[in-house]
């Protein structure tokens, strides 16, 4: 019988194991495929910066940086496209932060779910749906034509803050959404109010969130190209004001490229936009990594 017994108890513990050894042989696979999938991403980007690199970093010397260009970019440097970079992108998150934040803080903290928080998010999300050609043609006819603006820094910062404004908000909603009511109530338990809840805890607790946003806008901003020939123009000389057309690395390389008028300087110029980019991504998980610390000792 004893026997008997534990021959029909090892048979019913046999189907068991088979479905466990399936189920590590399914975790296996499924752990192949998707290390596969990673390898093939990295592959690109690490080709894709390689092939940038190789050809652009023996262009980029201390005169290519601090000159200006000659003969139309096919001799000099790049300083006038650096500096209409920095203060396009600069204006457009001057602009757009402070709208993409207030609004996230408003459809999360001062209205209840209903028809005008539907309305704005789905203004929103049809926003980040339009193509940037759209945006630089609606910046051309009202920024630059109808209030007179010309192909200038504001022109193309306004409108580089439309067309950043959708993921600020969403991105810094999601942060703010993800902060834990029971921050909310202890601090107004002790007597604070909406407002203070909210600049003195809430947005604190949201704020890698909120960078991250920010970080994913000014990437947008730094690549963008169509909206920026539309808007600010493509002038080769260094701005005096905010009024002044000037021209940003990416068109200066679209412009390079597409006509053949340096090809070196082409990749020169790729290549600072590139490691400007990487080095934006670096400072950002830093910020993040950080404030992500203090949240947590907090």
């Amino acid at each position: 019988m004893g026997g008997a017994g534990h021959e029909t108890v090892a048979r019913a513990r046999e189907p068991a194991r088979r479905d466990i050894g399936m189920l590590k042989r399914t975790d296996r696979i499924a752990f192949w495929v998707f290390a596969a999938a990673t390898a093939v991403a990295l592959s690109f980007l690490v080709f894709i910066i390689s092939f940038v690199f190789v050809r652009g970093i023996p262009r980029v010397t201390w005169s290519f940086l601090t000159e200006r260009p000659r003969d139309m970019g096919r001799a000099g440097g790049i300083l006038p496209s650096i500096v209409g970079t920095i203060a396009l992108t600069g204006l457009a998150l001057l602009i757009g932060t402070p709208l993409g934040v207030a609004t996230a803080v408003y459809l999360t903290e001062y209205t209840r779910e209903g028809m005008s928080s539907r309305v704005i998010r789905f203004g929103a999300e049809s926003l980040a749906g339009v193509p940037s050609i759209i945006f630089g043609l609606f910046g051309f006819l009202f920024f630059v034509i109808f209030l007179g603006f010309g192909w200038s820094i504001l022109s193309g910062g306004l409108t580089l803050a439309l067309m950043i404004l959708p993921t600020i908000i969403r991105t810094s909603e999601e942060a703010i959404r993800a902060v834990p009511r029971e921050y909310r109530e202890i601090s107004l338990s002790l007597g604070a109010s909406r407002w203070q809840t909210v600049v003195h805890v809430v947005l604190p607790a949201a704020l890698p969130g909120v960078i991250t946003g920010v970080m994913l806008s000014l990437g947008r901003a730094v690549g963008e190209t169509a909206a920026v020939i539309f808007t600010a123009g493509s002038s080769l000389r260094l701005p005096g004001s905010i009024m002044d057309p000037v021209r940003t690395l990416p068109v200066h390389f679209y412009v390079l490229a597409r006509e053949g008028i340096s090809m070196a300087n082409a990749y020169g110029t790729a290549t600072v936009l590139l490691a400007t980019v990487l080095l934006i991504e670096i400072a950002a998980n830093i910020l993040i990594a950080r404030f992500s610390g203090h949240a947590g000792r907090g």
